[in-house]
């Protein structure tokens, strides 16, 4: 097998608040432009065989090794700058149940410890004779998920979708030795003897992607049947992966350290975060097979498996293709949170490109006429882009009357010829609809929000009409989707989309994510307060508690920049929305609310620098953005200001110092292929200046010679760059103000 080695460099930001925990890097050691979050060119993905006869799937970051004979298998997966291997054991390709059989595909057998895996043991091995088995491949180039139409208008920059790279396709199907132990096993058991031959008209197609410059893998699986009769998926598992072990603890320990690869899917649910969807369709489990670990109990976490908790339990005629859900694998070359949150978003710019776009929004409040036409001609006046009639607004798509349709296609028309975007709120989960209509949760289980209607419900299926029907004849811009379908299973054998339990969650998601992605297609933007992003959402929220916003205002400020600082670790800034409530807002009376807006410009001010300066959007909720010309002027100032450095505040963002109200916070923009390569922006809290010297790291900027720092007065000063990929600053920060700086 061919390893390459190259040498990754990075740095730590640790050192910005006394948190050394990693040597510094070596710039001398380092072989510059290597760095792939640096965009310094990406390798192409290529497919290439090895003398041995291995097939590798490799783009110079992360290689992805087969075996082809006796059968198809994973016998390789490498971090090539690190030269770390990933894999420690063979397993099969997938494992999928048919009609009640559980099939193997692909995979050997033979291994004598599952601890490391030499390539001098693969001679030895053996295909399970009862397996699925390779019968060929072909590769070929990237195909997009789905169709985007892209709103560039708000867009850092140009995203290519698909991400270019290669597919790689492996085919599977039944031998006469496998049939003849399906036989053999059926026979034994009571029943009726049912001719299993048909088994051997079905291919499993087990697909691979690989990126350009990127150390990410997509997996997924197709089942074709071309028998002449139907069968049923009844479950599966679409990735086994025997990964190395981070850790090895002889006693119980609370909390594993996982492999260091994250993964994610487009089946998630349940969640704003990540953390909280991902359990809908993948652990790290324990492996049975694995006895010789150091843990006592064997309870390592270390074997992932990619599997719907519920089915699918789908029917597939003859003719017809089942799909599983992807899978994508990213192999991180550190530790270091700051970079592993740096490669996480990379990932998923890549992936999701829609989650780019990022419209400067308003909620208005009322969705009577007047009020939504002043609210566009304010955005119009000020540089926002989009009016979204908010929850309580009194805007209702499922009215389906032609008076409704008309006045919202009137106010669209109306939105677009002053260049913004229109759109409103709907609620679909956390309600009770009644009729038979609501999810049945089996004994022992409540629906996730205390009442859910089945999206396969007819009450489910004629709410989906609505929403195409709404937006087929509107012409509107948005959608924000509340309560968004969060994993509810219904076991009632009555609603005409779907058969019972098994079946419902899958179906369920597929309603939701088919008309998602629909909405990708005709370029309408997504606010959904849960994980969607790979099925098509643009936007979730950033993270935030309602109530805090009826705190007195201070508080909301180092509050809302707290939100942002954590929320963007694993989110880039314009994947996750705020809220700015102009007017009252769940409590707090006068010292929360910030209307009159005139009133308090010292604190609106704020809120604008602490969300434009983060390139966050929220939904600033009012009749109005402003009501005087000063707060005209204010408003346009930092929209103004977001619009000019809009490439680099979508950009990545290094963490400097979490706000705590006791000193100066702050983060750094970082976008090495932009003209700004980074803007740091700062904040005090304090009723007193701040002078300070700060150690700013610049690695991620690109710049490690010298930069130029430009100030909001367009004063320049030049730059060395340390050893250590630092430069020091001499920065001075109004009391309860903001200073910014431009990176080149």
């Amino acid at each position: 097998m061919k390893t390459t080695l190259f040498v990754t460099c990075f740095m730590l930001v640790l050192s910005l608040t006394g948190q050394n925990q990693f040597p510094l890097f070596d710039k001398e050691k380092a072989v510059y432009g290597q760095d792939w979050l640096l965009e310094k060119g990406a390798t192409p993905s290529t497919l290439y065989s090895t003398p041995e006869g291995y097939l590798v799937l490799s783009n110079g970051l992360v290689s992805r090794t087969f075996s082809v004979k006796p059968n198809g298998a994973t016998i390789g997966l490498e971090h090539l700058p690190t030269g770390e291997s990933f894999l420690r054991s063979v397993r099969p390709e997938a494992e999928v149940q048919i009609d009640g059989i559980t099939f193997q595909v692909g995979g050997l057998t033979g291994q004598s410890i599952h601890n490391f895996l030499l390539s001098e043991w693969l001679s030895d091995m053996k295909a399970d004779h009862a397996s699925f088995k390779l019968t060929g491949y072909k590769v070929g180039n990237t195909k997009e998920r789905f169709p985007w139409k892209k709103r560039a208008e708000w867009m850092p920059k140009d995203m290519p979708w698909p991400a270019p790279g290669k597919e790689l396709i492996f085919t599977y199907r039944l031998d006469q030795d496998a049939l003849h132990a399906i036989e053999k096993t059926v026979s034994q058991k009571p029943g009726p003897a049912v001719d299993k031959d048909y088994l051997k008209d079905i291919a499993i197609l087990v697909h691979y992607e690989l990126y350009d410059g990127l150390p990410v893998f997509c997996k997924w699986f197709t089942v074709e049947n071309k028998s002449v009769r139907p069968i049923v998926v009844n479950t599966f598992k679409s990735e086994i992966l025997a990964a190395t072990e981070p850790e090895s603890h002889v006693d119980a320990v609370y909390n594993w350290v996982l492999p260091n690869i994250t993964i994610e899917t487009d089946y998630t649910f349940g969640g704003m975060t990540f953390e909280s969807s991902s359990k809908s369709s993948f652990s790290w489990n324990t492996d049975p097979r694995y006895l010789t670990q150091v843990s006592y109990e064997r309870q390592t976490r270390c074997l992932l498996e990619v599997s719907p908790k519920y089915g699918p339990q789908q029917h597939v005629t003859p003719g017809e293709t089942f799909s599983s859900f992807r899978t994508w694998e990213l192999l991180h070359d550190s530790w270091d949170r700051e970079r592993k949150g740096l490669e996480h978003r990379r990932m998923l710019r890549a992936m999701a490109p829609w989650a780019t776009e990022n419209p400067v929004l308003m909620h208005v409040r009322s969705a009577d006429s007047e009020a939504v036409k002043k609210a566009i001609d304010q955005c119009a006046e000020v540089g926002f882009e989009m009016v979204i009639m908010t929850f309580g607004s009194g805007f209702n798509l499922e009215d389906t009357s032609e008076q409704n349709l008309a006045r919202m296609k009137e106010l669209g028309e109306y939105a677009h010829s002053k260049g913004i975007a229109l759109g409103g709120y709907s609620l679909l989960a956390s309600r009770y609809v009644g009729g038979g209509n609501d999810v049945v949760m089996p004994e022992g289980m409540k629906p996730q929000f205390g009442n859910s209607p089945c999206l396969e419900s007819k009450w489910g299926r004629d709410y989906f009409d609505k929403l195409y029907n709404f937006y087929e004849k509107t012409g509107m811009d948005i959608l924000e989707h509340d309560g968004s379908y969060p994993g509810d299973v219904c076991a009632s054998a009555n609603h005409p989309g779907h058969w019972g339990l098994a079946d419902s969650q899958w179906l369920q998601y597929k309603k939701i994510s088919d008309f998602y992605k629909w909405c990708r297609s005709k370029g309408i933007y997504l606010n959904v307060p849960d994980y969607y992003y790979l099925a098509g959402s643009n936007k979730s929220g950033m993270g935030y508690r309602e109530t805090n916003w009826s705190l007195p205002r201070a508080q909301q400020e180092v509050i809302e920049r707290q939100n942002i600082f954590d929320g963007t670790w694993k989110k880039t800034p314009s994947m996750g929305w705020m809220f700015v409530p102009l007017v009252e807002y769940q409590g707090g009376g006068e010292d929360a609310t910030i209307e009159p807006l005139k009133e308090h410009l010292p604190h609106y001010g704020q809120r604008l620098a602490n969300l434009f300066g983060a390139g966050v959007q929220a939904c600033y909720r009012g009749p109005q953005l402003y009501d005087s010309p000063e707060t005209k002027a204010l408003v346009k100032k930092w929209v103004g200001f977001y619009k000019k450095y809009r490439q680099v505040l979508d950009a990545d963002i290094i963490h400097l110092r979490r706000a705590d109200g006791r000193d100066w916070d702050g983060i750094l923009h970082v976008n090495p292929s932009g003209t700004e390569k980074g803007l740091l922006m700062l904040y005090n809290p304090l009723d007193e200046v701040i002078n300070r010297e700060l150690k700013v790291p610049v690695y991620y900027t690109g710049l490690h010679e010298r930069v130029v720092l430009e100030n909001e007065t367009g004063a320049k000063i030049k730059l060395p760059v340390s050893r250590d990929f630092f430069i020091t600053v001499k920065v001075t920060i109004p009391a309860k103000g903001t200073s910014w700086f431009v990176l080149k």
